[in-house]
């Protein structure tokens, strides 16, 4: 557990977010047509890159709620920080669609973003308009025990053999859980190969359980581990330890910096424009005697 607990900082800098968020799942399947349809394509357009140029980049998520998506800390992030607000031009959140060359499923932009409490490595982004006709996914309220088996939904790069690119639809594979901390899971590959594992932009996909009555749960998201693909463990961060945090923020979400100094420059007007208006006006002919130079000083 001690190894767990510390796991987090070194994948944090073997695996910088900025020139690689997580990639789609290596040697995974393809997901059947209009399966998970809670998995989440976020793109982000518009990041900023080195010496004022901009970059396109991608993570994946899953849709807790019609108005939100859960994904990886890190997808939002200023440089070597995360942050609780978009940092793309445009960040848009498309849902519902297993083939990314179909018109299917839903693309709503997000317009906010929050960081969870404690360091973990999820966040929440906030959409412009609630997603309708797909089921949310729901969130396990205890973490998956050693030996359980997870699938891995996601959009990313994967290994066609010569080379790691861009997937055009959802990848899936199945993983065993090898160890639970406070905060992290560790997931090696089961199925369909030893060697499946996340890749680039498979950050913030969903590790989830499905109950005999066909639902699903969600466990965990992808947050860091070694370049794909590979054997042995990747690290996934728990989200049933978080549901206070993701309730609560859901129901009430804390308002920006960016919306604050906005709201305080709009009060700041208001009370300008209030103040002239109640300023007492001068009546006509009371205007005093002018000075004339060379008066008592």
């Amino acid at each position: 557990m001690r190894y767990l607990a510390a796991v987090l900082v070194v994948c944090a800098a073997a695996v910088p977010w900025s020139p690689r968020p997580a990639v789609a799942i290596a040697h995974g399947v393809d997901a059947p047509d209009g399966a998970y349809r809670f998995a989440v394509q976020l793109t982000m357009t518009g990041l900023p890159a080195d010496g004022g140029a901009t970059r396109d980049s991608s993570c994946s998520g899953a849709l807790i709620a019609p108005q939100w998506v859960i994904t990886a800390g890190h997808c939002f992030r200023d440089g070597d920080k995360r942050v609780s607000r978009t940092v793309a031009d445009r960040t848009t959140a498309i849902i519902g669609r297993t083939d990314l060359g179909s018109g299917d499923g839903r693309e709503v932009e997000v317009v906010a973003a929050y960081q969870a409490e404690g360091g973990a490595d999820v966040a929440l982004a906030e959409l412009a308009e609630p997603v309708t006709g797909i089921t949310p996914i729901r969130l396990a309220t205890t973490p998956p025990a050693v030996g359980e088996v997870l699938r891995l939904a996601g959009f990313g790069l994967v290994d066609d053999g010569r080379g790691t690119v861009p997937a055009t639809r959802m990848q899936t594979g199945l993983f065993t859980v090898d160890a639970v901390g406070d905060s992290l899971l560790e997931t090696s590959g089961r199925s369909p190969r030893p060697d499946t594992s996340p890749c680039p932009h498979d950050s913030g996909g969903p590790y989830f359980r499905q109950q005999r009555n066909g639902t699903y749960l969600l466990a965990a998201v992808v947050s860091s581990g070694p370049g794909c693909p590979h054997t042995g463990p990747d690290f996934s961060a728990r989200t049933d330890n978080l549901t206070g945090w993701i309730n609560d923020t859901m129901a009430s979400p804390p308002r920006s910096y960016g919306f604050l100094a906005v709201a305080a420059t709009a009060a700041a007007v208001l009370v300008a424009v209030v103040l002239l208006l109640l300023r007492p006006r001068r009546r006509a002919g009371s205007a005093r005697p002018r000075r004339h130079l060379g008066a008592h000083r």
